[in-house]
């Protein structure tokens, strides 16, 4: 926002981050020291945080934000407990924020939490003054969520529900186990603030530290650390250029819990249309990131020109690859489905298949040592 002037502060938000912060620092310290915590307060802590946060990542984010799959009525009545309980406003609200912010990512006047305003902004200034109030008449940006009978019941009704799960579960459980202070501290201040900062991370942290294997047309990073602390939502840099991707973690090894979650509710009938970015499109966006970072470096040497020229004529040859190969593979998969009759012509495929696939990781090979050497 431009303007030399700052806006009202919301007293309720400063008094909730403020004050739970508090509570979390000193009194959730003190009380352990004093009375001691048992293991059901870590498993209880663990099982709430781990709640709020797949509420927000897998239901607020890649399901209503970015609408990258279709969730059963009874999974996404469950996100919406689980964002009330998250206490981080109504999904219609939160997906309002940030489809912005997708929009307009980086833009100080309309980012609602530009990363380029500083860290402090990022994480958490942005909600601490009136900054956005005029956003948030109609939620234009969000018709196809006001649809969403579930969306509309826990916005209506969201301040009772944040209410209800932030007091009413801690206190249920402390009656269970005859601690009512403890699991109060526990599961519901600790788990709060654990809970807001990680979500925040990733607005400043993951706009900061970090990779950008794939754009650097805005700040997003990608960053395995902060991937574990945030169930997937660390890479950063990939969800921004391809947000309709279910998948944060693109690669099996990738820890993106969220991602597990959505797959695995497939498998019992929960969630459907799992939407997923094609290899081709991946791959042509990481050489493109490759060749822009390899030609700013060449063009400070001497010979700058000659190994721009280099770059540019090994990054076709690879375009070339990679089209021809995806071109054959689903050719490939196609012939398995319509169950050809002439094994012949289903043989030669699969040797041009090959050859293709033999190709591409020569040319691959090729490329990376020459962008290594300009990386």
């Amino acid at each position: 926002m431009s303007g030399l002037s700052k806006p009202p502060l919301i007293w309720l938000n400063v008094f909730i981050f403020l004050s739970s912060f508090l509570l979390a620092a000193v009194v959730v310290p003190w009380y352990g020291m004093t009375n001691g915590y048992g293991l059901e307060h870590g498993l209880w802590f663990l099982a709430a945080f781990s709640f709020c946060n797949l509420s927000i990542t897998a239901g607020y984010h890649r399901l209503w934000s970015h609408k990258t799959f279709e969730a059963h009525w009874s999974l996404r009545l469950i996100f919406a407990i689980g964002g009330a309980f998250a206490l981080q406003n109504s999904a219609l609200h939160w997906s309002s924020d940030h489809r912005i912010h997708h929009k307009h990512v980086d833009n100080n006047d309309k980012d609602p939490y530009s990363a380029k305003r500083g860290f402090w902004f990022s994480h958490i200034g942005w909600m601490l003054r009136e900054y956005n109030t005029n956003t948030y008449d109609d939620y234009s940006n969000c018709r196809d969520l006001q649809k969403d009978k579930i969306v509309m019941w826990q916005h209506k009704y969201y301040v009772p529900l944040a209410l209800a799960t932030n007091f009413g579960l801690p206190l249920l459980l402390g009656v269970i186990y005859g601690d009512v202070i403890g699991m109060l501290l526990v599961v519901g201040v600790l788990r709060l603030v654990f809970s807001h900062h990680s979500t925040f991370f990733i607005n400043s942290l993951a706009h900061i530290w970090g990779s950008q294997p794939y754009t650097d047309k805005n700040t997003a990073r990608d960053n395995a650390v902060l991937a574990v602390f945030t169930f997937g939502e660390g890479y950063h840099n990939y969800h921004h250029i391809f947000e309709n991707d279910y998948r944060n973690g693109i690669y099996w090894w990738q820890y993106d819990p969220t991602k597990w979650l959505i797959k695995s509710c497939s498998w019992l009938g929960l969630t459907k249309k799992l939407r997923v970015t094609p290899k081709l499109k991946i791959e042509k966006a990481k050489a493109k990131q490759a060749l822009s970072t390899a030609s700013r470096n060449v063009s400070k040497l001497p010979n700058g020109k000659l190994l721009n020229d280099a770059l540019n004529k090994e990054f076709e040859e690879l375009m070339v690859k990679l089209a021809d190969y995806y071109d054959i593979k689903k050719q490939v998969l196609e012939s398995k489905r319509a169950d050809l009759t002439q094994k012949y012509e289903r043989s030669v495929l699969k040797v041009r298949y090959q050859q293709m696939k033999d190709d591409l990781a020569a040319q691959r090979k090729s490329w990376e040592m020459l962008i290594a050497q300009y990386a």
